[in-house]
């Protein structure tokens, strides 16, 4: 038995630290959590940790493990067999765990390989993984966002087909597509890939599964789309048009009141120094003022990292996300909703207790 004697224990629900904890474990698990006057098992051995702040395992809502977080993640996944590039999902997997992300949802991968991690022993191989939370290939259009990881259809019968092999596959969440993005050539981020109704097929085809859906959408038409065809979570949720950004109050609402889990892809490594994306830089201000609404408007968002895609995102950046709803979304490194909010520990959530209430856990 092992008892951990901290300076101070965050619990992932209050935003008051607990002074002076006591947190007793016992065969790898927590069993007790007691105040600094709570008792200490007999023979237990205590581990000092002065100076120091005990919290849950960060959970990082959105990453994929098999982009290599360089700057052609695309053409190395396409150079590498499925043995070697699993391997490479374990590592990536372990480094995210080394930085305290002890739960990783993969929302895209090539050939299901990162269900074979999470069904592999996780205390075997060359050490432990993180709790992993799979969607398989991401559902694509043909030749659209991501269609190299194989999970291209059209239709509403291959579309719901597509659904059912995933459920078959035994899958956590359905990822789709919904617009194009930023690092497929010729897929243009502000434009709609699915249609209300492609989505609304692929909606009614999960739920009857018992799988959660959540749509990447950059686009401001699919943002709107994906609301209404009762989606779970909207990843990114940008709302770009061909020339900027429209975010309609209506839409806004529609988010908040079906309390559609907004996923901010957050983070970035500080020792990555590179420029923003042209599509991205153009609509800054529109990008922070349409955050800025999403969280005062009581948007439930929640914080991952990306992670993969490129050189600022490394499989261990989600500690570099914001403390709160702004800093450090997505490809800039700056206030995306400016200092003057005050922190909501209720919706900036990145603790198992939290994204559970967002639909995000197995």
């Amino acid at each position: 038995m092992l008892v951990l004697r901290a300076a101070a224990l965050f619990d992932g629900v209050s935003s008051t630290l607990m002074a002076g904890p006591l947190v007793v474990v016992a065969d790898g698990v927590i069993a007790a959590v007691h105040g600094p006057a709570g008792p200490i098992p007999a023979g237990a051995s205590v581990v000092d940790l002065p100076g120091l702040t005990l919290m849950p395992g960060l959970v990082d809502t959105h990453l994929h493990l098999c982009f290599d977080a360089t700057s052609d993640p695309v053409g190395h996944l396409a150079e590498t067999g499925d043995g070697l590039l699993r391997e490479h999902m374990a590592e990536a997997a372990r480094r995210a765990l080394r930085a305290g992300v002890t739960t990783v949802r993969d929302l895209g991968d090539r050939g299901y390989l990162t269900l074979d991690l999470r069904d592999r022993d996780p205390a075997g191989g060359a050490g432990p993984l993180p709790a992993i939370v799979a969607a398989g290939p991401p559902i694509t259009t043909p030749g659209g966002h991501c269609h190299f990881l194989g999970g291209a259809a059209s239709g509403e019968r291959t579309l719901r087909a597509a659904v059912r092999e995933r459920a078959e596959r035994g899958v956590d969440v359905i990822k789709v597509m919904a617009s194009g993005g930023n690092m497929t050539p010729g897929s243009l981020a502000h434009e709609p890939q699915f249609g209300v109704g492609s989505l609304r097929a692929i909606v009614e085809e999960a739920h009857g599964h018992g799988l959660p859906v959540t749509a990447h959408a950059h686009s401001a038409r699919s943002v709107a789309d994906a609301v209404a065809a009762g989606v779970d979570g909207i990843e990114h949720a940008t709302f770009m048009s061909a020339h900027g950004v429209d975010a309609p109050e209506a839409v806004i609402r529609a988010i908040v009141r079906q309390r559609i889990a907004v996923g901010c892809t957050v983070g970035r490594d500080p020792a990555q120094v590179g420029t923003v994306m042209p599509q991205i830089a153009s609509r800054m201000a529109a990008l922070i003022e349409t955050r800025r609404r999403l969280y005062e408007s009581g948007a439930m968002l929640v914080a991952g990292s990306d992670a993969g895609v490129s050189p600022a995102k490394p499989h261990d950046v989600l500690p570099f996300a914001p403390r709160r709803p702004g800093h450090g979304w997505h490809e800039p490194s700056r206030d995306l909703v400016g200092d003057d909010l005050p922190g909501r520990p209720d919706v900036w959530a990145r603790t198992p207790q939290r994204t559970h209430r967002s639909r995000i856990r197995r």
